[in-house]
């Protein structure tokens, strides 16, 4: 139980990491906005829903979860 609790928290720290980059670099970084994603935009309205991001990070998660397992 102990490796567990070690690959949680190095797990959530990458996470963090990788939130703090998106967050502090919004303009750098291409997720959320990548060719397929759908944004509406009219006055008083604004939807943006990033279905080809979504995919994009469920396959490299899917990906790294194989690869961890194997």
């Amino acid at each position: 139980m102990n490796e567990i609790g070690k690959m949680m928290v190095i797990g959530g720290l990458v996470i963090a990491a990788v939130g703090a980059l998106f967050w502090l670099l919004p303009d750098k970084t291409p997720i959320g906005r990548l060719p397929g994603d759908i944004h509406v935009e009219k006055p008083g309205f604004s939807f943006h829903f990033p279905i080809v991001t979504c995919l994009l990070v469920s396959a490299v998660l899917s990906l790294i979860m194989y690869l961890i397992r194997k």
